[in-house]
């Protein structure tokens, strides 16, 4: 878990291109929001690696991940603008993001809190 939110972090500062367009167009200021996210997925796997901050690490990542639901949604619904931005993802594999992966990595940081 650790590796995985390092990784998609430090993505959001070598390619924040690749994130603009899944940011709903109702949310402002795309590139500090990427930002934000790229800072909030860092600290949360340095979080999960200092056990005295385990607990609120994984508490910050499920919020985290909560607070991503409204870019699944609209990665659904407005698919075909997101598609004309050059990122083709098949509208079925955003309902698999949304309703299956979400899901499975919010339980996974859940479990995280009481090791």
């Amino acid at each position: 878990m650790i590796a995985v939110y390092l990784a998609a972090g430090i993505n959001h500062f070598r390619t924040p291109e690749f994130y603009y367009p899944i940011i709903p167009d109702y949310m402002v200021y795309k590139p500090l929001l990427n930002t934000l996210s790229g800072i909030a997925e860092i600290l949360g796997a340095i979080g999960l690696m200092i056990p005295a901050t385990r607990k609120w690490a994984a508490y910050g990542i499920v919020a985290m991940l909560i607070a991503f639901l409204p870019t699944h949604i609209y990665m659904i619904t407005d698919a075909d603008k997101i598609a004309s931005a050059g990122m083709q993802l098949p509208v079925w594999a955003a309902w698999v993001r949304l309703v299956v992966i979400q899901p499975i990595l919010i339980w996974w940081a859940w479990g995280q809190r009481d090791k």
